[in-house]
């Protein structure tokens, strides 16, 4: 018998069994996808930090009059101790670590090198650091001689690179002498080895950079820089012959695929620990994993924040529809359940017949949602207990509104509608109390904020809903009273249906109150994610814009001063601006020798008229100001641009090193940022190109330059700027470079912005609106279907009455939609309202400001989103029509017509 009631009542009973299915999905699916897009975001996040950040690294430094090893090797002695330090590291440390190295070091700065052959034996000074490394044959291969067998007392052996052979002009045999603080201190080094790196990606060359990429000088006066590598003892005779210290390093990598987000406080917590441990007599440790990882944390908090909202917005609006098809359901069945009370049947009679049913489908609608979810990629969410209670939910709405419908058996049914208008004091009670509860849960979110870290809070994650569903009760409560208006013209109109849809949208108003509260919460939750999303994306834009206020930044390490010629001339490239910077620079008082220091300060210099050309060529939303642009050659200090802190304690005017020349200037404007000035820099001066001393000898050389232009040709540009940076290399040196020093970089704007979205928790970001967006819209649009159902039999006995008196299947469907213009578009009106005052509702509880650091968040409200709220209405409209042609079909006018007599 139970089986063959679902067949009769196929419809709805599907209906409710698809509804529990998608819920399931639901709260399955988006947790378990969250959680996979968090993992990658954060595997991806700590892939790209550097090795000084990532890798956990311990330090020691030691004089070289410690006495030595009994063995007489003291660097080797450390090595011993690699994997006992990684055993005594916090857990989950240890099982996190993937690769380890131990090395001694002679700082390149402490140590200066000298030969019998150019170019050792003469020009630029040559600073040559010494490594000896656990990993090192392993990790290069030999293009010349043999890897160091250094024996005690005797010269040190290294080995170099390729590089460092061809700059210094080494090979096998080449003899040194390494002088440390004291000229007469002085260590025999002999070249028996030159090597190339099988992989120069691979993070065991982090710290021997200077070995593969040696430093050329680019102004005169600066050192040569590059570093060998040795062994252990010739680490130990260099130290006994040159007198300089040597610092001991053991270094872990830990593998980033092996963490997750469930395990970062663990993470963080030890690496705190780490250190602030003494792993040895005046050791240090170098990290700073901790500080990224807390950062991201921060952002996975905003995001799941976020999240919470809305799925919590999503899951409410299916809910709701569940109450409302288990209600369509019941109503459908009010004749069946009316005889079987009429012929003595229980309530609990009643509840039993319509349990049984809903047992048989119901349970297992929800465990196929459940299956189909747990085939999302992603980590499970924990104890899946959201869908049991789904299940139980879906199972028993029937049964409940069943027997609550039949509390009083009555022979005829009253006017719905009417009764509706006059509501009782608990229901206004009621909705006080959600009105309530919704401003309460305002002001508590406001000042809590919403962190899942300490576990979601039902009623916090459920104040969006709230702040909906009491905006659907005051719009549903006030929305008869202008319909009443309107009505009155409307019957001074020629036609009735007009007057008869605006007179029956007032009055289905209280009726349609679950499908329009579902409708409201919908749009809001889309509203809410669409608002958030483009004021998310405005931020970044603008933060892309003060990185790269261009098109493109070219970035090298020192231009020829006639660069922009060249580079103007590459296909693509429209307009160039010369720009030089450089961070922690002099800030002096004055320019004589009693200039009292005013700390360090980034500062740029900006060809101002160029640079302006360029930002309007590029179209960026930024702007120089006048007073660069209008500066000029004088005799007196040139204006500057600096950051308010600077600003408050500088005075009037002050002095500037830029490229060890110094530059006075006076304080002409003040601005939080500017363009090219690289975001979170609170101490900045921004000087006028155009407007400072030109010397001969010495002039300013650009290490960057801003250009204007779409589809530049990439590849010519970057070998012109490389052309151009050896040629300036070149006339420092006196001799022909043919190695460029740090390659060329182009940074476009595009790329940028691009790059802000695949950084933090970005994905889950990205995934949080896309479902609320697509999930709000379909859900919004099934609320206007059950709208149209809710009084389906009561518009469709008014349609077979008019129909009798002449009323076309035209006119009937225009009178559809004047019923349902008003109520849709004040639902979809209020939704939006709440969606856009959500976000200044909550305020910094949502935690944007995560998602572009450095950049204040400004509430943005693109206009696709009002478009967007606009194509919701016309949708809705559209499959309100076709609802009720579906439903007359069934319901066929005439049958409707004798069927309701007898309630009419």
């Amino acid at each position: 018998m139970s089986v063959r009631r679902i067949r009769a009542y196929g419809g709805q009973v599907g209906l409710l069994a698809v509804l529990g299915l998608v819920a399931a999905l639901l709260v399955t699916a988006v947790p378990r996808l969250a959680n996979g897009y968090a993992d990658r975001s954060l595997h991806a996040d700590v892939a790209r930090l550097p090795h000084l950040v990532r890798d956990v690294s311990i330090a020691v430094e030691q004089r070289p009059d410690r006495p030595q090893h009994e063995e007489g090797v003291l660097a080797a002695a450390g090595e011993g101790d690699l994997d006992r330090l990684l055993g005594s590291l916090p857990q989950p440390l240890p099982a996190l670590v993937d690769r380890r190295w131990y090395a001694a070091v002679l700082d390149e700065q402490t140590l200066t090198a000298t030969g019998d052959a150019p170019p050792m034996d003469g020009g630029a000074t040559k600073k040559i650091g010494l490594r000896a490394q656990t990993g090192v044959q392993e990790a290069a291969v030999l293009t010349a001689g043999r890897w160091p067998r250094s024996a005690a007392g005797g010269p040190a052996e290294v080995a170099v690179s390729t590089a460092v052979a061809e700059i210094l002009s080494l090979r096998p045999g080449s003899r040194l002498r390494f002088t440390g603080a004291s000229a007469a201190m002085r260590a025999s080094v002999r070249v028996v080895g030159v090597f190339d790196p099988r992989d120069a990606e691979d993070p065991f060359w982090d710290d021997l950079m200077l070995g593969l990429n040696p430093v050329v000088p680019v102004v005169d006066g600066e050192p040569y820089l590059a570093m060998a590598v040795t062994d252990w003892a010739g680490i130990d005779n260099v130290v006994a012959g040159s007198g300089v210290p040597v610092s001991y390093e053991w270094r872990y990598r830990l593998d980033e695929r092996r963490l997750d987000t469930t395990t970062l406080a663990g993470v963080v917590d030890a690496v705190s620990q780490t250190r602030r441990t003494e792993w040895l007599p005046g050791s240090r440790v170098y990290t700073s994993l901790d500080v990224s990882l807390v950062r991201f944390t921060e952002q996975l908090r905003a995001v799941q924040a976020l999240l919470a909202i809305a799925q919590t917005g999503l899951v409410a609006s299916l809910l709701g529809l569940i109450l409302l098809a288990a209600r369509l359901m019941v109503q459908r069945r009010r004749d069946e359940l009316a005889l079987l009370r009429a012929r003595g049947a229980s309530l609990a009679a009643i509840g039993w017949r319509t349990g049984v049913e809903a047992v048989l489908v119901q349970p297992v609608a929800v465990l196929l949602g459940w299956l189909i979810a747990t085939r999302v990629p992603g980590r499970s969410a924990g104890t899946p207990w959201p869908v049991l209670l789904l299940a139980v939910l879906t199972t028993v709405v029937v049964p409940v509104l069943a027997v609550l419908s039949q509390r009083r058996v009555g022979s005829a049914a009253g006017r719905v509608d009417l009764v509706r208008q006059r509501p009782s004091v608990r229901r206004l009670t009621v909705e006080a109390s959600v009105v309530v509860l919704a401003g309460l849960g305002v002001v508590l979110l406001r000042r809590r904020g919403l962190d899942p870290a300490d576990g979601v809070d039902a009623y916090l994650s459920s104040v969006p809903v709230l702040v909906a569903v009491a905006a659907a009760l005051v719009a549903i409560r006030l929305l008869p009273w202008p319909l009443r208006l309107v009505g009155r013209f409307a019957g001074r109109a020629r036609g009735a249906p007009l007057f008869l849809g605006v007179a029956r949208a007032g009055r289905s108003a209280p009726v349609a109150l679950g499908p329009l509260a579902v409708l409201i919460v919908a749009v809001s939750t889309g509203v809410f994610g669409g608002v958030v999303t483009t004021t998310v994306a405005a931020a970044r834009d603008r933060a892309a814009t003060l990185t790269v206020p261009g098109d493109a930044w070219l970035t090298g390490w020192a231009f020829s001063p006639d660069a922009a010629d060249e580079l103007t001339r590459v296909p693509g490239v429209a307009a160039v601006a010369r720009v030089s910077v450089e961070s922690n620079r002099r800030l002096l008082s004055e320019p004589g020798p009693q200039a009292t220091p005013l700390g360090q300060a980034r500062v740029l210099v900006v060809d101002a008229p160029a640079f302006a050309e360029v930002v309007a060529r590029s179209g960026v939303d930024v702007e120089v100001p006048a007073v660069l642009r209008s500066a000029a050659r004088g005799d007196g200090p040139v204006p500057a641009v600096v950051s308010p802190r600077l600003a408050a304690e500088l005075g009037d005017t002050a002095v500037a090193d830029v490229q060890s020349r110094l530059y006075e200037f006076r304080v002409a404007a003040v601005a939080d940022t500017f363009p090219g000035v690289g975001l979170g820099v609170d101490r900045f001066v921004v000087l006028p190109w155009q407007a400072l001393p030109e010397y001969e000898l010495t002039p300013i050389i650009p290490n960057r330059y801003l250009l204007a232009g779409d589809d530049i040709d990439e590849a010519r540009l970057l070998e012109v700027a490389d052309a151009t940076q050896r040629r300036r290399q070149s006339a420092v040196l006196g001799t022909e470079v043919t190695r460029t020093q740090l390659p060329a970089t182009l940074e476009t704007w595009r790329a940028h912005r691009e790059g802000l979205e695949r950084t933090g928790a970005n994905e889950v970001l990205t995934l949080t609106f896309t479902a609320g967006a697509g999930g709000s819209a379909a859900l919004a649009v099934l609320a206007v279907g059950f709208a149209v159902v809710a009084d389906a039999s009561g518009r469709g006995r008014m349609l077979s009455r008019l129909r009798t008196m002449g009323l076309s299947a035209a006119h009937g469907r225009r009178l559809l939609v004047y019923e349902l213009v008003p109520l849709v578009v004040v639902a979809a009106l209020t939704g939006a309202a709440v969606g856009v005052a959500l976000p200044r509702l909550l305020g910094p509880t949502l935690g944007l400001s995560q998602f572009a650091p450095g950049v204040p968040m400004r509430d943005h409200l693109d206009p696709l989103v009002v478009g967007g709220v606009l194509g919701l209405v016309v949708l809705g409209l559209l499959t309100g029509l076709l609802v009720e042609n579906l439903v007359n079909r069934r319901m066929r006018l005439g049958e409707a017509l004798r069927l309701g007599e007898g309630n009419a």
